[in-house]
């Protein structure tokens, strides 16, 4: 299902914002789901960095960059026990600063396919305020 595409204004040039979403040690600090993050696999953020995201409620995600385009373009995918999220962020110029828009999905195998489609319709309404806060920090800075 595809879904409209909507932005959060940043007031940061894209290369600012994309450099500070992208990396993983900055996720705990703007995304409200986690309580950190573990095993960064270390070196700059690419193609296959992966990263654990330990999240509020004590689940550990696998995650991996599975696309980078600096500073246009950016995809993770997160793995747990048969949900498979993805989350891409596309990188508009918009005078000063740039439009961020996500497109999230979450899929499911097995017994978990139920679950992910629930989770799938739910999640991405947490997308946009993590984005917001993380256009705050970086305004603030």
């Amino acid at each position: 299902m595809s879904r409209p595409r909507r932005g959060v204004r940043f007031d940061v040039p894209a290369d600012v914002a994309f450099g500070y979403l992208v990396d993983p040690y900055h996720r705990a600090e703007w995304q409200s789901s986690l309580r950190r993050v573990e095993d960064v696999r270390p070196g700059l953020a690419g193609v296959g960095q992966t990263w654990v995201d330990v999240t509020v409620p004590g689940l550990r995600a696998l995650m991996e960059t599975t696309a980078l385009l600096r500073p246009h373009t950016w995809t993770e995918v997160g793995r747990w026990h048969g949900i498979h999220a993805t989350l891409t962020l596309d990188f508009v110029p918009d005078g000063a600063g740039c439009l961020v828009s996500p497109t999230f999905r979450v899929t499911g195998t097995g017994p978990m396919r139920p679950l992910a489609f629930v989770v799938d319709r739910v999640a991405v309404l947490g997308v946009y305020p993590d984005l917001r806060r993380a256009a705050r920090i970086l305004a603030d800075r």
